[in-house]
């Protein structure tokens, strides 16, 4: 098993250049599914979670290659429609083929899912959306059961709260249905976005792309011609990044971004006494030199993401003041908190909020990863800690970030992997 070594710098300067969005790529390659022809992608991340899906479509029968970002995507050939325990166990995207394999072939098995532990991510909106448009479900020894031998059928949805990947999937559904669906608090996401304009440009009527309320006119069962598309720039590496410029006080440029989908993230660390210098493609960023502290509530998109909750509490215990992070999507995001106290970090927690003491002087030691974020959380924490800091079960890390030690290097810091 892997681990990063990593020790503290004086300043990291340079230039990283950004991946393909790990979030964006796994809804977009469940999409292959509703394809009448080879699919051909780019711009996609070098991670665990990509190879997995890429790796659950082949079990489905789908011919694929993954090369040096390109993945070339043949499910004309899908024969099976059973989503097995052994692929779904390790990433709960795999969800996501629920939606098209039910909306081709009017019946699939998709095992109840897995991935981080960070919370309760109920899929039962999944599912009442999908039985809204006809399917008949049942969950037996762990596997969804889904049938809808008259195809699916085109209704108008609410979502009781906003989800991502139950937005994603009930798209994807709906691009298959019989007449029009018209989904309602649908998520935002960028990555959502993406989804429905490679939808859009391959045929599919799509009204309300970015808004909360989505109308999509479905093909009635015929499948779709997808053309070739390049994956987003992933906005949680980005901000991973900044955090890692802000925390070493240090100025980075990031390439091959996005800065519209990092508003918010921006504006945190603007409070937090960083400016910026933007184009089109890229953000070079200006730290601080004295860290100031920050409130952050984290909410779904376009407000601040969850997903950069840990990053920002680690840069949090370098700011002059206490800063208070309140998690308002999952019970369970907190769980870097221990291992940041058992670097030195001042930390208290009381339910859903985390009070963080600064400034205060992290020591190495050796830390254990929980999730994919909060891997990134003790990577920023360490080149910043005296001495030497060891990060155990990285294969969390390597679910969703392509080459972080690589591109860490690059830029100047002190970071190898090793194994146990």
């Amino acid at each position: 098993m892997d681990y990063l070594k990593a020790q503290s710098v004086k300043s990291l300067q340079g230039t990283i250049d950004i991946s393909g969005a790990k979030n964006a790529s796994l809804p977009l390659i469940a999409m292959t599914i509703l394809a009448n022809n080879v699919v051909n992608i780019t711009n996609l991340p070098q991670v665990a979670d990509i190879k997995t899906l890429l790796k659950l479509l082949t079990n489905l029968g789908a011919t694929v290659s993954f090369d040096n970002g390109a993945a070339i995507v043949n499910t004309t050939t899908l024969h099976e429609t059973k989503a097995t325990y052994d692929i779904v166990k390790t990433m709960r995207a795999s969800i996501l083929v629920l939606g098209p394999i039910l909306a081709r072939f009017g019946h699939c098995e998709v095992s109840l899912p897995g991935g981080c532990a960070i919370g309760q991510r109920p899929i039962d909106l999944h599912l009442k959306a999908l039985e809204q448009m006809g399917a008949h479900i049942e969950i037996k020894a762990g596997y969804i059961e889904a049938t809808a031998p008259e195809g699916l059928k085109g209704c108008n949805i609410i979502f009781d709260k906003i989800t991502v990947t139950g937005t994603a999937n009930i798209i994807m559904a709906a691009a298959l249905a019989h007449g029009k669906t018209v989904i309602t608090n649908a998520a935002r996401e960028p990555e959502v976005v993406q989804l429905c304009e490679v939808l859009l440009n391959s045929g599919i009527p799509i009204e309300g792309i970015g808004t909360a309320i989505l109308t999509i006119k479905g093909s009635g069962g015929k499948l779709i011609n997808i053309k070739e598309f390049s994956i987003i720039p992933d906005r949680i590496e980005a901000g991973t990044y900044l955090c890692a410029g802000a925390i070493t006080k240090s100025e980075i440029t990031l390439t091959n971004v996005e800065p519209k989908h990092l508003g918010a993230v921006l504006a945190k660390l603007e409070e937090m006494g960083s400016r910026f210098t933007t184009t089109d493609t890229t953000i070079t960023i200006h730290p601080s030199q004295d860290i100031k502290p920050v409130k952050i509530v984290t909410q779904e998109y376009p407000a601040f993401p969850t997903d950069m909750q840990a990053q920002f509490l680690a840069l949090a215990t370098q700011a002059n003041g206490v800063s208070i992070i309140e998690e308002r999507l999952f019970e369970n995001r907190f769980m870097h908190v221990s291992e940041l106290q058992r670097m030195g970090a001042d930390i208290t927690l009381n339910g859903h909020t985390a009070t963080v003491n600064g400034k205060t002087d992290l020591s190495g030691t050796d830390v254990m990863a929980t999730d994919l974020r909060a891997s990134s959380a003790l990577v920023l924490a360490a080149l910043v800690s005296s001495g030497e800091t060891n990060i155990h079960r990285i294969y969390h890390l390597d679910r969703g970030y392509d080459s972080l030690e690589k591109k860490l290097k690059g830029v100047g810091a002190k970071i190898e992997r090793l194994k146990e």
